[in-house]
């Protein structure tokens, strides 16, 4: 693949992941839930998994301690999350989705879906399926963290 041809590729990726977030968050703020940024959406992805710690939430997102705890503190004020002891670390605090937060992640799952639909109509679900398939192998395994 020449430069420009990748430089193209990279360029429709970050593209259609704009796309994709910006379109995800103007789904769940139609379905009733204000005060949320994308960043919270990215939260959440690493919360749904059993809860962290803000500085296990830090590290998903990429950002500092002190800003995962404003974050943190955000989602609390908010309804979205809450402050639980530890099970194993009686020093740490496990944040964990309330069940607002679970039905702001249920309303994201189907601005997902609303979101890719077009992509579907537009690709056909079998080219959609290969798609998905063909981003997962090269995708890291890593943390979905924001771009900004």
């Amino acid at each position: 693949m020449q430069n420009s041809e990748a430089m193209a590729l990279s360029a429709a990726l970050l593209s259609a992941a704009g796309e994709l977030t910006q379109r995800i968050h103007e789904g769940v703020v139609d379905r009733g839930f204000e005060g949320l940024r994308p960043a919270h959406g990215f939260a959440f992805a690493r919360l749904s998994r059993g809860g962290a710690t803000a500085t296990d939430l830090a590290a998903h997102l990429g950002v500092t301690k002190q800003a995962a705890s404003q974050l943190v503190d955000e989602l609390v004020r908010k309804g979205y999350a809450e402050r639980r002891p530890h099970p194993d670390d009686a020093r740490a605090r496990l944040v964990v989705m309330t069940e607002r937060g679970w039905a702001c992640a249920r309303a994201a799952e189907e601005s997902a879906a609303d979101a890719v639909r077009p992509w579907v109509e537009r690709l056909g679900e079998r080219k959609a399926r290969v798609l998905l398939d063909q981003l997962t192998a090269v995708a890291p395994d890593g943390p979905i963290r924001p771009t900004w």
